[in-house]
């Protein structure tokens, strides 16, 4: 009610407002009051306007003025221009001759520096390839036996053993208080004695001391002990038949040789490597001419003491194959000319030669490594993996190729540093009690530390990798890690040896055989010697004296069949 009452109210204020407007409006007084205002603002906007058209019309003659001064300044600047533009498109020309000429001129030069630039990258290429093989070179000429496999028998400029020895002032020979060592008496087969001088016996000055001195004089003596059988001969009269009584074994030829003859001969040819013409000369000089061998029979004796001693080699063989561990290897031979192959397989009490015509499986066939179980050691001809159940490489071959990685990469550290370790494991190894067993601690330690020199070989090799014409140190690194189980089983098993040194002694025996005969004639012939030199071990092992146990070979009754 009371917003109500309000609302009326305000309505009755604004209609007494507005009814106010209405009657000021209807007695036009506020009109008039308004039309005076507005004719007042008109005309002082008319004054403003025709003000403003006045300034018009003076800017409008000012800028006409500018226009046309304008214009002019214009005209000129265009005639200014238009010289300036010219004489800069003179210019412009010029130098864009000129620019053409630098052009061309920089091409050629550009040319002629491409082409020394590859005629110098070409030199520069060249002799990088020429140092690469400078080192090589030089690498192979200071190959020698104790940096590579090359024998020291091959080796024409060896090096010169230097003494360390200090020098004591003393004589040569026995010093003073030192016991000597006299020749060995014999006992005699003459006896002769010396009557005592007169001065001595009938003198008071002298008397016997109850001592006699002796002093001998050795000779050998050659002579030919001829044993001859006789045996009358009878004729059958109805057949003509001639016949005669048995001879004893061995009486086959009208002229026959013992076994010593034939041992005499046959070691001298075959173990001392003397020749057969040599050997025919000696034992006629010493026969005063009367023993005239001839060289066929010489050449014979190789195979008839092979024959003769086929069950020692049987025996061998079987003996090599059940051996724990064996050596092997092959050396180079020749026949006729041509290259062959001798595979050795040996341990240190049975050594045996295998004349062969490859090497490879076809060499290893018909070997005690064809059907071989144990650990065979050799120097990493591949082959051999094929065969035997473990293998140890030979440590004494890697020790030189670590040497030769040392003279010809010398920046490296991790061939060093592997040599040192190697001859660490060695000694360690050769210095164990017999029957004492390596400690597993002090093999993990060799280990670890093998591994971590063939991670610092990889960084080397990352930071400067190897020469294409020298890469034998980094070839050694990747097989000394390929082949680590091989490098290492001797730390592993006792009896297993730290190098081929074996077959490598026995393959020097051969060699100065065949530096003798320069070639051999034919195959068998170099079956037989090999058969022969299987036996020289074993016979200088089973006596004191190798010439009567040859003596004793040739003197057996052939083998039947």
């Amino acid at each position: 009610m009371n917003m109500s009452f309000e609302y009326i109210t305000n309505l009755q204020y604004k209609v007494k407002i507005l009814t106010d407007k209405v009657k000021s409006f209807e007695s036009e007084e506020r009109y008039t009051v308004m039309l005076s205002k507005f004719k007042q603002q008109l005309n002082a906007s008319r004054r403003e306007n025709a003000r403003l058209k006045k300034d018009l019309e003076k800017a409008h003659r000012q800028l006409t003025t500018i226009r046309r001064y304008s214009q002019e300044v214009h005209e000129d600047l265009e005639k200014e221009n238009a010289k300036d533009s010219a004489k800069k498109d003179g210019e412009i020309e010029k130098l864009k001759d000129e620019l053409a000429a630098e052009k061309a001129a920089h091409a050629e030069t550009k040319d002629k520096l491409r082409d020394e630039t590859m005629i110098k990258y070409q030199v520069m290429t060249e002799l990088e390839e020429e140092k690469e093989k400078n080192k090589k070179l030089k690498a192979q000429i200071n190959r020698d036996y104790e940096n590579s496999s090359i024998p020291s028998s091959m080796k024409m400029n060896r090096k010169k053993i230097t003494n360390n020895r200090e020098k004591t002032g003393k004589k040569p020979g026995g010093q003073p208080g030192h016991k000597g060592h006299g020749r060995k008496k014999l006992p005699p087969t003459e006896t002769h004695a010396i009557a005592p001088p007169d001065e001595y016996i009938n003198s008071p000055d002298y008397k016997e001391t109850g001592e006699t001195i002796k002093k001998q004089m050795i000779n050998i003596r050659f002579y030919v002990d001829v044993i001859e059988y006789k045996t009358p001969e009878f004729r059958k009269r109805s057949t003509g038949q001639r016949v005669h009584a048995k001879f004893p074994e061995g009486f086959i030829n009208d002229v026959n040789y013992g076994g010593s003859v034939k041992a005499f001969s046959f070691l001298l040819n075959n173990n001392c490597n003397v020749s057969m013409d040599k050997v025919r000369g000696f034992l006629s000089e010493l026969t005063g001419g009367k023993l005239q061998i001839s060289k066929g029979m010489i050449s014979g004796l190789s195979k008839e003491f092979s024959q003769k001693t086929e069950a020692e080699q049987k025996k061998s063989f079987s003996d090599l194959l059940l051996s724990p561990v064996m050596n092997v290897d092959f050396t180079n031979s020749k026949l006729n000319g041509k290259n062959v192959q001798v595979a050795i397989c040996a341990t240190p009490e049975t050594p045996m030669f295998f004349a062969r015509e490859h090497k490879g499986h076809k060499g290893v066939k018909g070997t005690p490594l064809e059907d071989y179980q144990g650990i065979a050691t050799h120097d990493h001809d591949k082959t051999f993996y094929n065969y035997g159940s473990d293998h140890q490489e030979c440590l004494v071959h890697v020790l030189r190729y670590l040497k030769s990685s040392m003279e010809n990469e010398p920046s490296l550290t991790w061939n060093k540093r592997m040599r040192e370790l190697i001859q660490k494991m060695i000694h360690y190894r050769k210095n164990l009690n017999p029957g004492e067993f390596p400690e597993e601690n002090k093999v993990i330690e060799f280990e670890e530390e093998y591994l971590k020199i063939l991670e610092t070989a990889k960084e080397e090799y990352e930071y400067e990798p190897p020469s294409k014409y020298n890469r034998e140190g980094f070839n050694l690194s990747k097989r000394l890690e390929e082949y680590m189980d091989n490098h290492l089983l001797f730390l592993h098993d006792i009896r297993v040896p730290t190098d081929n040194n074996l077959c490598e002694r026995l393959a020097r025996v051969f060699k100065r055989k065949l530096k003798q005969i320069m070639t051999f004639r034919s195959f068998d012939s170099m079956s037989y010697f090999c058969n022969s030199l299987s036996m020289f071990n074993l016979l200088t092992a089973q006596s004191d004296n190798m010439y009567t146990e040859v003596i004793d070979i040739f003197n057996r009754e052939p083998a039947l069949g």
